[in-house]
């Protein structure tokens, strides 16, 4: 294994230094480096937080910011956060307005944020994104699992927040968006959790894994290496076959880590020609490594339909340390 890290019981915590030091414009780090805040909180309005075990940067932390999260919790690599974070987080961003806890679905996540909601004495509501078609059930999960669907919920609804909506109405908007979304993704390496210091899946050379979770979890099944176009239209049947609704949307091709900027950009060419023949259009696009796992190599495809709202808060500008625009 070879990683640029001084020492596994480590890798977290200086990692997260470096992230805060990086980006103190914006962010800081709460106490005991429980979470990540937005320097300058927003008065009256609701608070966003989120979380997940690490791995997956620049999820979550990474969104945090204007027109986003307000706080988000890291565990340590691929494990989720103590109900001691988000109480934390939520102390320390709740300006009044309630808060709103952004959850991928998974067991660990969902029952810790639960148990977080109930111990902390404050009004907080809860949308769990499930926009996995890979598989209705994983070790990992209760139904499906949530995945780079993520960051769009997580983006609408803080838009929406910084334009002064309340919780019911992002509550509403977030569960809208988490079903309007779907994805799917394929891995052609594993990834190596460095306390592990070996890779999670064996994956000859020339095979892949289709419908791979951002864990490492296996997907649908394993199969031999195929070309970009064949990938595509496989993901991309899932999805539209899985979706409620034709039209404009947003169409979100993310990197797990170690595919180039070369082969995402291919990858989005062909998702765009085989949308159109399900009847979508990709109106809206985002490129890039957002929601990885690691070092994998592959990517995931998510579309998410648009409607007037979901486009003007999509579009509305954001400043966190992974997406910036409008401003």
């Amino acid at each position: 294994m070879k990683k640029l890290i001084n020492d596994v019981g480590t890798v977290l915590t200086e990692s997260l230094d470096g992230f805060a030091a990086a980006h103190a414009d914006i962010v800081k780090l709460g106490a005991d480096r429980k979470f990540v805040q937005r320097i300058r909180l927003k008065p009256g309005k609701v608070g966003l937080v989120s979380g997940g075990g690490s791995g997956h940067e620049p999820l979550h932390a990474g969104f945090v910011g204007h027109g986003m999260l307000d706080a988000a919790c890291p565990g340590q690599v691929f494990t989720s956060p103590t109900p001691d974070q988000m109480i934390a987080a939520a102390e320390a961003v709740d300006s009044g307005a309630g808060l709103l806890f952004i959850v991928k679905n998974y067991e660990g996540d969902v029952m810790n944020f639960d148990m977080a909601r109930e111990m902390s004495g404050k009004t907080i509501a809860t949308v769990i994104t499930d926009d996995d078609v890979a598989v209705e059930n994983s070790l990992y999960t209760t139904g499906r699992r949530g995945v780079a669907g993520t960051l769009v919920v997580e983006k609408i609804t803080g838009a929406a927040a910084e334009q002064g909506a309340d919780l019911k109405t992002l509550k509403a908007l977030g569960d809208r968006v988490n079903q309007a979304t779907r994805s799917m993704g394929v891995a052609l390496t594993s990834c190596t959790v460095p306390a592990a210091g070996k890779p999670t899946l064996q994956i000859g050379d020339d095979d892949m894994e289709m419908g791979v979770g951002i864990h490492g979890e296996p997907g649908r099944r394993r199969v031999k290496m195929k070309s970009a176009n064949e990938i595509v239209e496989e993901i991309v049947a899932a999805i539209a076959g899985d979706l409620f609704g034709r039209g404009e949307a947003l169409l979100f091709v993310n990197g797990f880590g170690a595919s180039p900027a070369m082969e995402l950009y291919l990858m989005f060419n062909a998702a765009k020609t085989h949308l159109t023949k399900h009847g979508i259009t990709a109106s809206r696009a985002l490129v890039g490594n957002y929601v990885t796992s690691l070092d994998m190599a592959g990517c995931s495809i998510t579309v998410t339909l648009l409607d007037d709202e979901i486009t003007r808060h999509w579009d509305a500008p954001v400043h966190a340390p992974a997406l910036r625009w409008g401003m």
